[in-house]
């Protein structure tokens, strides 16, 4: 199993296998890299300008063949038990779905990450988790998420005007 520069295991043999499509591929399936950042890596953007500046490697996810691939996560749901995130405005308390990395992008490999649940992620950090396991959500996880989408609820309710005001006397 793939491990971390510490040492911790991060849940699949191989990050590409579970990869998305490149964060720098476009809907049209052009290069945003090459389009964006040609400072970055001038040979690398001015063989994407010749070819119209179309993703060498295409949809199909091939991705090892790109130096630039990159796919990262919005991790709005675990990608293990798949716990939907629930994120309330003005509150800063950790989110239930965080980044986990595949790969760190470091010595010639790329940046992947997935989301998960802040209870998969140390599951499989401190054990022999992985993340395509068949897993459903901790009883914990559940009542976190269950307690946010009270509080949205609560804080979303119409209450008409004249039931809110208390006139003077």
């Amino acid at each position: 199993m793939e491990r971390t520069p510490d040492g911790t295991p991060v849940g699949v043999d191989d990050p590409y296998a579970v990869a998305g499509v490149c964060d720098h591929l476009t809907d049209d399936g052009r290069c945003r890299f090459a389009l964006t950042r040609s400072g970055d890596d001038p040979e690398f953007a001015a063989a994407r300008r010749a070819d119209g500046y179309d993703c060498h490697v295409g949809a199909d996810g091939a991705w090892r063949a790109c130096p630039h691939y990159r796919s990262t996560t919005d991790a709005k749901t675990c990608a293990r038990c798949g716990l939907a995130d629930v994120r309330l405005a003005h509150d800063d308390s950790r989110p239930l779905v965080e980044e986990h990395h595949l790969s760190y992008g470091g010595d010639g490999s790329h940046e992947i990450t997935v989301g998960l649940c802040r209870w998969c992620h140390a599951k499989v950090h401190n054990s022999i988790a992985r993340i395509d396991d068949d897993a459903r959500p901790d009883p914990e996880a559940i009542a976190e998420r269950e307690r946010r989408r009270e509080t949205e609820r609560s804080a979303s309710s119409f209450e008409a005007a004249s039931e809110g005001y208390e006139p003077e006397n």
